[in-house]
């Protein structure tokens, strides 16, 4: 049976700081690379000296390795997000799990020479199989504990409210690099942080955890 990331039913995820010291919050990005919008993301990013974790799909690794390595050159850390982000992956069997989250791993390596440790599920969801596949690759599983919900239905402003009324220092926050609607999101979200004096950081600065092995 698969549960939602945040129970933490099956497997232990990193969802906030609570306990953090400073107005640190960390922004962090899944399903890219995306062509249009990650350089979006990244511009923005630059502009409010903000930093943010990618947690990127394996097979758009591939198609665009050139955009993976700016990110990291710009000083954001990447995790694993899957190869495939299949829609069947809550019914994969750990060694297809092991599988994918290898091959993408493999890939980033080759890429740029870092050994990812930071896992995010694919639709946040977590079963037996996942959990043995992450405890068997030593990965850390983040979650977050503000959802946007930018890939749904809702307008600009109703994303926007959702985030700002949710988010405090230690937060996580869920976006998508994804959608022209997401990026507009995300730049009034960067002023509300830079108004409220919150620093956005990389996941695991936030957290005092390594990203890389």
């Amino acid at each position: 049976m698969d549960f939602f990331i945040q129970w933490n039913y099956h497997l232990q995820s990193l969802n906030s700081n609570k306990k953090i010291t400073g107005n640190k919050v960390a922004i962090t990005f899944d399903d890219g690379p995306h062509p249009e919008h990650t350089p979006k993301a990244l511009s923005l990013l630059k502009k409010y000296n903000a930093k943010g974790t990618f947690f990127c799909i394996g097979k758009n690794i591939e198609k665009y390795p050139e955009l993976f390595q700016e990110i990291i050159k710009e000083g954001h850390s990447v995790g694993n997000h899957t190869f495939s982000h299949s829609n069947a992956f809550g019914f994969f069997g750990t060694k297809k799990v092991v599988e994918e989250l290898k091959r993408t791993n493999n890939l980033v390596k080759n890429l740029s020479g870092l050994q990812m440790v930071l896992y995010r599920p694919a639709f946040g969801v977590t079963n037996p199989s996942i959990a043995r596949a992450v405890k068997e690759l030593k990965f850390r599983s983040i979650g977050w504990n503000v959802r946007s919900l930018d890939t749904t239905f809702r307008n600009e402003k109703q994303i926007l409210d959702r985030i700002t009324s949710r988010t405090e220092k230690g937060a996580i926050l869920l976006l998508h690099d994804t959608s022209e609607k997401s990026m507009a999101v995300l730049e009034r979200l960067l002023v509300f942080l830079e108004e409220r004096k919150l620093k956005s950081v990389t996941v695991h600065q936030l957290l005092q955890i390594k990203a890389y092995a």
